[in-house]
């Protein structure tokens, strides 16, 4: 198995405490952020969900004779804020605040950061939200997210990218508020540190954020090394049932052996936009799933994580990966239950849209690797895409973050030297593209769904049975020969599932 080594591409020879400046004079607002190359796979065994505990209890603490509540009294008035986020390779401290009320944000920056209380009711207080999110949270608040949840666990078995960042039940239980400590002093160090900083700053204020900084931890953190996952053989389906689930949500993937630091990544993206963009109308899956059979709210692919989608309409910063995979995300479609129950003609079926989705979307792709794009959809994706990859640094908190991030995967500035690539790269590129990495044979599959749903639809699964798309009759009547033909295309086309396992939802994460 091929191994990867934490941190060559980020620190490698890198001097401790880089920092990488946007000065923005004409703003009014400065915003620093702290990346600790860590993440949860610096978490130790059975203790996952340790990282992301100790990043919450830096900035949901105290410091010095200031309680949390205090600080927040303290900022309200200057329209200020602080946050932290965890992400498998990096934790990531932002702090924004007006410029005129730098000078009496900063100690709080620093306390917060170099001498944080650590106090046994904030330890508690955090802990006992992040095992609500491991134990409730994440079952029930979003099946999409979930599903992604899911399929990252069994995508990643037996590496450190398994276990969600937020941990596992068990382990977060077991927690204690010295293995924060142990783990603020093993892991947030001064030599996995990268400073960034924007806005209207002086060259005075960097230096004394430097140097204070500087009085981090003084540890080397023994960064462990990283295992590739291993590429499933066949089509693995895991379906988590649970009590009155909305709908099937699934998220399917594969590893791909491709980032954001390899050239190849610009041909694909121009492919990925064309298959199913997030939160774009235009994209093939949203077409043939959404817009012509009302099948859901939406249906994307994604060619490396994308965090929060249910909330983020861009791709956020953040979240740099050393490991990568391919995904297709089909938002809740419906169950037989609710069918039944809406059209009286239905009312003899046994599954409901899941089948025929998965299988849909599967057939989009393996037309896709087949056929490739055409010069006319290639030429309009590319125009479209060099604009709007430009949208992810509106802000200057996430230029910043992007700037940040491309550090990771060895480039001086992603976006633009995207852009670049973009505007080189060629049909035949794409289409190469999409042959290399894309494939439909092997994957790992999550579907969320009704406790109701779950034994038909996984004996549909294994012995793939037809799946013919349930229409009211009204709908059906309305559609155009063509669509009707794609779907008796659709409900026969054969999946190579190996094997399907039903899971009680309560018994994930644990």
């Amino acid at each position: 198995m091929k191994t990867l080594i934490l941190g060559i591409l980020f620190f490698g020879s890198l001097l401790a405490q880089e920092v990488v400046e946007l000065n923005l004079p004409n703003t009014n607002k400065v915003i620093i952020k702290l990346m600790f190359k860590n993440g949860s796979v610096c978490d130790p065994a059975g203790k996952e969900g340790l990282t992301y505990l100790t990043s919450a209890l830096l900035t949901q603490g105290g410091t010095g004779d200031l309680s949390y509540t205090d600080i927040q009294n303290k900022i309200y008035p200057w329209a200020a804020g602080y946050s932290s986020s965890v992400d498998k390779e990096v934790s990531i401290f932002t702090f924004e605040v007006h410029q005129d009320f730098l000078k009496d944000f900063y100690p709080l920056l620093k306390g917060l950061m170099l001498h944080p209380s650590f106090s046994q009711s904030d330890f508690d207080r955090v802990k006992r939200n992040q095992q609500n999110y491991v134990d409730q949270v994440i079952r029930a608040s979003s099946d999409e997210e979930y599903s992604k949840k899911v399929l990252e666990y069994y995508l990643f078995s037996g590496t450190k990218y398994q276990h969600m960042v937020q941990g596992k039940s068990e382990s977060v239980k077991s927690i204690t508020l010295e293995d924060v400590k142990e783990q603020y002093k093993n892991y947030f160090t001064r030599n996995n540190l990268m400073i960034g900083i924007a806005g209207n700053y002086s060259k005075e204020f960097l230096a004394t954020l430097k140097k204070d900084m500087h009085e981090l931890p003084a540890t080397k953190p023994n960064l462990p090394t990283l295992t590739e996952p291993q590429m499933p053989k066949g089509i693995n389906v895991e379906i988590i049932q649970k009590d009155n689930a909305f709908g099937s949500a699934i998220f399917a993937g594969f590893p791909m052996n491709l980032t954001r630091k390899d050239d190849d990544f610009a041909a694909l993206m121009v492919a990925n936009s064309f298959l199913g963009e997030h939160r774009k109308s235009y994209g093939q899956l949203y077409q043939k799933l959404r817009e012509t059979r009302s099948m859901n709210y939406g249906d994307y692919s994604y060619i490396e994580w994308f965090d929060n989608g249910g909330r983020n309409m861009l791709q956020p910063a953040g979240t740099p990966r050393s490991l990568n995979y391919f995904s297709l995300w089909i938002r809740p479609v419906q169950i037989a239950k609710q069918l039944k129950n809406q059209y009286k003609e239905l009312e003899n079926i046994s599954i409901g849209h899941a089948h025929f989705a998965l299988r849909l979307a599967l057939m989009e792709i393996d037309n896709l690797i087949k056929d490739g794009m055409s010069q006319k959809d290639f030429d309009a994706t590319k125009t479209f895409l060099r604009s709007y990859i430009k949208l992810y640094v509106q802000t200057p908190s996430s230029r910043l973050g992007y700037l940040m991030d491309s550090k990771f995967y060895g480039k001086k500035d992603y976006v633009n030297e995207m852009d670049k690539l973009l505007a080189k790269v060629t049909l035949a590129d794409v289409n190469k593209a999409i042959k290399k990495y894309w494939q439909i044979d092997n994957m790992d599959i999550a579907i969320i769904t009704d406790k109701s749903e779950a034994e038909p639809l996984a004996k549909n699964l294994k012995e793939n049975l037809v799946s013919p798309m349930s229409y009211s009759n009204m709908v059906k009547a309305g559609l155009p020969k063509s669509v009707l033909n794609e779907d008796d295309a659709a409900a026969a086309f054969h999946l190579n599932v190996r094997e399907v396992n039903i899971i009680n939802s309560e018994d994930t994460f644990k």
